[in-house]
């Protein structure tokens, strides 16, 4: 774990009082307290503040902020930029919506942690409109969750078109880096459905960007993990929602047939199926799991069984087909012939219909994200690793890693996902980074372990990357975590002298996101 505690200058502190007179100061190091006042607090340095933002999801990195802004309007935001870029040194800010990230992505240590949650209105920052021009699309806060766009989107018979699997993230944060779900492959990521963003830049600007308009800001911020700028407002594409999702889930031994079958599926254009996810199975990666219990007792019975018999490694595709009222007396026969010519193991294809609603909210609940301080929460670490995977390269990667790695070691903790996307669906002006192949897969080891046991994932991690590397597979990491400029330079490729040359534009200081550690090394940022 890491903890950074930075030296505070009196310039620093002069400033924070003279431009929040709002605030009162208490530093987390020092029992002393500055002057206060009776006005609403929303910049915080009290234990409670500064513990909540040196801390996120993975509960493995730890740093502690000088400061923690909860702001009641943009132009607070705006203030604190403006405010850092004034000091000779400047202190850096980052943006944190959930808190999500597992590897300190969000934290800002000595510096300042905006917490946008607290712009959040429970979906009154959502606004839905149509034009001829656009269509319908949803005006949506950037501190909004995507739980909240769904029930807002509903209300009007509408929804977004791509999504995450799990809901309770913000608009922002998720479009932050890409936005990645089994419908990804027909609509692309999510970045590739926004018509128009807000943001606030590393100088302090306030800036409206599209395709059209300030669009170098709109391409760097898409996918841009936080770098560029802090997006308040995202125009989001909505469709006509369905009412009814068919869910069928199939079981492979065969690697070969299972990666065929996904990329049969997602090439579908006809009659197609909106959502496609694969995953493996393992002694540790039961078929239910967190991300949804979808098997009855005896069917998991079934495929647990099947699963000792078949040297404890198999695979398994999701298939979802949404439909409406007017075509209820068809869907059957739509998805009989949608798996018809699949090659699972006969005999174990299994189904569920489901309300729209009871499919894109299977993983979590508001509630559960609201519940992860207890204790328990506490205890666990999520040591994730999230790859993007060349088509040509999933044979070798299947022989060096699910084969001789996950199924040899067998303490994998979590859900295993593995599905392909189609790379035209994603606009390569855009800031994410994917393999420079028509179809590529991802790979998402979700683990979940107590913190005494996170360094057995992280070495588990580390050898599944070496295995790439000797291999000679281009892999690059979703949701990224490096340790170098280098490591930076060769994950961008092409990309990195546009990424940097962003950077010097948008936010020439480096105020933003320092918990990225991209432009700033680990040993660097902790000594600063």
């Amino acid at each position: 774990m890491v903890y950074s505690f930075s030296n505070i200058s009196p310039q620093f502190i002069l400033l924070l009082m003279i431009s929040f007179p709002i605030c009162s100061f208490s530093w987390p190091w020092t029992s002393s307290a500055l002057p206060s006042c009776d006005l609403p607090i929303r910049l915080r340095t009290d234990p409670d503040a500064v513990t909540a933002a040196s801390n996120d999801y993975g509960n493995l990195v730890h740093e502690a902020p000088a400061a923690v802004l909860y702001p009641s309007s943009i132009q607070e935001i705006v203030d604190l930029i403006k405010l850092s870029n004034n000091c000779s040194t400047p202190f850096t800010v980052a943006a944190r919506g959930r808190g999500h990230s597992v590897r300190g992505q969000a934290m800002a240590g000595g510096g300042v942690v905006v917490e946008m949650a607290a712009l959040s209105r429970n979906g009154g920052g959502i606004r839905v409109s149509w034009s001829p021009s656009l269509g319908y699309y949803a005006d949506v806060g950037g501190e909004e969750m995507w739980a909240d766009v769904l029930r807002v989107g509903l209300e009007h018979g509408l929804a977004p078109v791509s999504w995450t699997d799990y809901l309770y993230l913000t608009v922002g944060g998720t479009l932050s880096n890409a936005g990645i779900s089994g419908q990804s492959f027909r609509h692309g990521p999510q970045i590739s459905n926004v018509l128009e963003l807000d943001v606030i830049t590393g100088k302090g600007d306030f800036l409206t960007c599209s395709k059209d308009m300030n669009s170098d800001l709109f391409f760097a911020v898409l996918g841009g993990l936080g770098q560029f700028g802090i997006i308040t407002r995202a125009r989001i594409v909505l469709q006509k929602a369905p009412t009814r999702a068919k869910w069928v889930r199939l079981i492979y031994n065969d690697f070969t047939m299972f990666t065929r079958d996904q990329e049969h599926l997602i090439s579908t254009n006809i009659n197609g199926p909106n959502y496609v996810e694969g995953s493996l199975i393992t002694d540790q990666s039961p078929p239910n799991n967190w991300r949804s219990s979808f098997y009855s007792p005896s069917d998991q019975s079934k495929i647990l069984s099947l699963l000792r018999s078949k040297q404890g490694l198999l695979y398994s595709i999701e298939v979802v087909k949404y439909y409406h009222d007017t075509n209820i007396d068809t869907i059957d026969q739509e998805v009989k012939l949608l798996v018809k010519d699949l090659n699972f193991i006969p005999g174990f294809v299994f189904n569920k219909d489901v309300s729209l609603v009871d499919f894109l909210t299977r993983v979590g609940s508001g509630r559960d994200k609201e519940e992860e301080k207890s204790s328990d929460r506490e205890l666990e670490t999520h040591p994730w690793l999230n790859l993007f995977l060349p088509k040509s390269s999933i044979m070798d990667f299947n022989d060096a890693v699910f084969v001789n790695v996950i199924r040899r070691h067998n303490h994998t903790s979590g859900p295993i996902l593995f599905y392909p996307f189609n790379r035209q669906k994603w606009d390569d002006r855009m800031s994410a980074v994917t393999p420079d192949e028509d179809i590529f897969y991802t790979l998402g080891l979700l683990h979940t372990s107590r913190p005494h046991q996170s360094d057995v994932y992280d070495n588990l991690n580390s050898e599944i990357l070496d295995c790439c590397e000797k291999a000679d597979i281009d892999v690059k990491q979703y949701l990224p975590h490096y340790i170098s400029k280098e490591d930076w330079m060769k994950h961008f490729g092409p990309k990195w002298d546009t990424f940097q040359e962003r950077k010097t534009k948008f936010d020439p200081r480096m105020i933003l996101s320092p918990g990225q550690r991209i432009f700033t090394s680990v040993m660097d940022y902790a000594h600063m």
